[in-house]
């Protein structure tokens, strides 16, 4: 019997299987069961990075535009308003240097997952050679700071700086925003950059408040308690017993770190992870001159048709991703109606994971933490991960999984964890339990911007979310959302489609400062958009519904909230189409869908 006859006469086995671990990892709270990071237990939350505190008088200005976000976000909406001759914007960032993303994650081993040439925004004009295939964290973070500095955005950015609000002034017909710091900008434009992944949470685990040990988020690592640095070298826990409680894609790149240096290292698991190797390498010189003018884009637009089964003629990138989706695109796409394309695309779905619990065994010594690590979901229900050694650690005498069967911990006391009744004593808590993934922009900037009549973007959602292409909302003039996922198109290389979104507002916006007007989307509009929203829905409701509850699928809890269900069904490439279509029309349509008024 064949692989493929083997898999096919186990599907019903496996389904089964899928389902059962699924439900284990069901909870009636869903997204409530995290709580947020303002807890005083978890350590310095602030800015446990800066060097040293800013100090400067507060500045009262009139810009063009103001971007909330210094990340990868900020910096593309930055770069594309330059290259639309707009040079009179500010940016604002909590942090202490530009990077976002890249600023506040610096745990040992931190690396971005979609390859260098591939992820890292505007390299192409920007860039230097990245040392590696898939760089690391300060790599990335040098990169960022490139960008800021050669486009002169650093000097236009203010650092450590938080946004207090952001009011719509009616009369004067500009945002009114003002921080932490005093400042107070006058700002036509309003450009909400803050990213995807810049809110961390942690799990609501009863009595994490009363343990007496060192705790930190791995989005807050600190160096000074675990010495070392991104590379390793984490001497200072030679003589801490550490418990490491997540095992998403922050947890498995620092796990092998830890293993190495902790003298017991428990890992708390909810969910198995999905981990393949990452097959790095030093980026080669020759093949890295070579490249000709538009690479980038080549690139960029190859990667992402693997990822959305979209047939390529060849394969640039030769990774995990473009790989697997390759397979399963070869087995979907043979002249076959949509229902034997689904049914191919399960049996490689199934193959793939079924090798990947195979690998596990071979991997790992112990049979009995070899089962424990197993994925049981399809390849797409958590977001695949590449790191090299993950399973390997777990042969170390140092490190013990607590594979807690889907439930999660019992609770934390004065100086340990608990699970199943037994208590782990440990120096150290790290909670490696991720972020906050498609939040509003009023929640994920930390403040709540008033629209038209004083009205807020929370009052105005408070019934679900609407917007014109998940950017442009009712009642709020002039505002763009940068980087929001739902009601949007979505591409696992997300700063590609930041890129994309960033280039539509900064175009919009050069039209009406030239045209002296204003411009605010019509309810009509948001209507529309919300039945073409509804009219592209991808018909994954059934995936989503048996995936194991993770965000992609809002906890396993209202589908319909889920990333995939939210966002614009039709795929990248359609709603760019979408974007590019709409900003060039001029008929009556678009009149329709933009409200430009008044004398700016």
């Amino acid at each position: 019997m064949n692989a493929i006859a083997e898999i096919e006469s186990r599907m019903d086995e496996l389904h089964a299987k899928y389902i059962e671990e699924r439900n284990k990892r069901l909870r009636k709270d869903g997204v409530e069961q995290y709580v947020e990071m303002d807890h005083p237990f978890i350590g310095d939350v602030d800015d446990p990075y800066a060097t040293e505190e800013l100090v400067r008088d507060p500045i009262e200005e009139d810009v063009d535009v103001v971007i909330v976000g210094g990340g990868f976000s900020g910096l593309l909406q930055a770069d594309a308003l330059i290259k639309q001759g707009i040079e009179n914007f500010r940016v604002i960032e909590k942090g202490s240097d530009v990077g976002g993303t890249w600023y506040w994650n610096r745990y040992p081993g931190c690396r971005c997952d979609v390859e260098a040439y591939n992820y890292l925004p505007l390299i192409e004009e920007h860039g230097e050679m990245p040392k590696e295939r898939y760089s690391r964290a300060p790599d990335i973070l040098d990169h960022a700071r490139r960008i800021a500095e050669r486009t002169d955005t650093i000097e236009r950015t203010l650092l450590q700086t938080g946004v207090a609000g952001a009011d719509w002034n009616e009369d004067i017909q500009r945002w009114i925003v003002t921080t932490d710091r005093g400042d107070t900008l006058r700002a036509r434009f309003l450009s909400m950059a803050v990213g995807i992944l810049s809110r961390p949470k942690l799990p609501g685990i009863p009595g994490a408040n009363t343990f007496k040990g060192h705790s930190f988020h791995t989005s807050r690592w600190d160096y000074d308690y675990t010495k070392g640095d991104t590379t390793g070298g984490l001497v200072g826990l030679k003589d801490k017993r550490v418990a490491i409680i997540g095992t998403g894609a922050s947890a498995v790149q620092a796990i092998p770190y830890l293993g190495e240096y902790c003298q017991q290292l428990y890992v708390v698991q909810r969910t198995p992870a999905a981990v393949d190797d990452r097959e790095n390498e030093p980026t080669d010189p020759q093949w890295w001159n070579s490249l000709e003018e538009g690479w980038w884009e080549k690139r960029a637009l190859n990667f992402e048709g693997f990822v959305n089964s979209i047939p390529q003629e060849e394969d640039l990138i030769q990774d995990g991703w473009t790989r697997n989706w390759g397979r399963m695109t070869r087995k979907m796409y043979e002249g076959k109606t949509p229902e034997e394309m689904a049914y191919l695309r399960q049996i490689a779905d199934y193959e793939k994971m079924e090798a990947m619990r195979a690998r596990i065994d071979q991997r790992v010594n112990d049979p009995e933490t070899a089962e424990a690590l197993k994925p049981y979901y399809n390849w797409m229900c958590k977001r695949p991960l590449f790191v090299d050694g993950y399973f390997e650690t777990y042969n170390r005498s140092n490190v013990k999984l607590i594979d807690t069967l889907g439930k999660g911990l019992d609770r934390i006391t004065e100086t340990g964890i608990v699970y199943d009744g037994i208590e782990y004593e440990v120096d150290c808590i790290i909670y490696a339990s991720g972020f906050e993934v498609a939040s509003p922009p009023d929640r994920t900037a930390g403040f709540d911007m008033k629209g038209v009549g004083g009205t807020t973007l929370s009052e105005y959602w408070k019934d679900g979310r609407r917007s014109l292409h998940g950017m442009f909302v009712h009642k709020f003039p002039n505002m763009g959302i940068i980087s929001g996922l739902k009601q949007a198109g979505i591409t696992w290389n997300i700063c590609f489609m930041n890129r994309r979104q960033a280039e539509h507002y900064a175009a919009l916006i050069r039209r009406n400062i030239d045209a002296g007007t204003d411009f605010e989307t019509t309810a009509e509009a948001e209507d529309r958009w919300l039945e073409v929203l509804k009219s592209k829905a991808m018909e994954d409701t059934t995936f989503l519904r048996e995936c194991t509850p993770g965000y992609y699928n809002n906890e396993g809890k209202n589908e319909r909230d889920s990333i995939w269900l939210s966002n614009y069904g039709g795929g990248p490439f359609e709603y760019m189409d979408v974007l590019k279509n709409w900003i060039g029309g001029d008929g009556p349509e678009r009149d329709l869908d933009l409200f430009e008024h008044g004398d700016a």
